[in-house]
């Protein structure tokens, strides 16, 4: 199903279909995410705010819906997509999009801590420089540079990032719950 997750509305609207199509919702994985890269004396409002609002309010909005389904079944599970670069180090250029992620891993332990009294765990993954259009578009020279900064000594690959979402949303972490994870090849060691 498409969505604005800028919208309250249309992610309500979402949710229902779901829940009608599928009898319930159980996972939720916020990933939807942009950048809006610049110098911070350069930024302006309206590259703030679209990053903000998809990479963090679309994250609550998709939450808050979901989370009544999951509370009245007293199962779910809910996976936020945070990076390093809210976590661990910021990125010239991107305060608004290092901003968003580290509200997500606030946002991830405090609803952790709402939610897991009706079965509901929320955690969150870091990535790191993970191999993806977004990364593309940075260039090789760039990226070659960020190869050096990882102990792996190369990008991560999406397979791995999925991986560890289907550790979350199984029943082996249902114990694990306001939890952040990072996967960066060891960069923030």
């Amino acid at each position: 199903f498409e969505c604005d997750v800028t919208n309250g509305q249309a992610v309500d609207e979402v949710v229902e279909r779901v829940i009608g199509r599928f009898g319930g919702l159980h996972i939720l994985v916020n990933n939807a995410g942009i950048t809006r890269d610049t110098l911070l004396p350069r930024m302006e409002d309206a590259q703030w705010d679209d990053v903000i609002n998809t990479n963090l309010r679309g994250a609550f909005l998709f939450t808050r819906a979901a989370s009544r389904a999951m509370m009245s079944s007293r199962y779910g599970r809910i996976i936020n997509m945070a990076s390093v670069s809210g976590a661990v180090i910021g990125n010239p250029g991107q305060a608004n999009y290092s901003a968003s992620k580290a509200g997500i891993i606030g946002f991830t332990k405090t609803v952790a801590r709402e939610l897991g009294k009706r079965k509901v765990t929320v955690n969150a993954i870091c990535p790191g420089f993970i191999a993806t259009e977004m990364t593309d578009a940075l260039g090789p020279a760039i990226l070659d540079e960020v190869k050096k900064q990882v102990p792996a000594r190369r990008l991560g690959e999406s397979q791995e990032i999925a991986d560890a979402v289907l550790y979350l949303a199984s029943e082996s972490a249902a114990y694990m719950t306001g939890q952040v994870l990072t996967l960066d090849g060891g960069m923030t060691a």
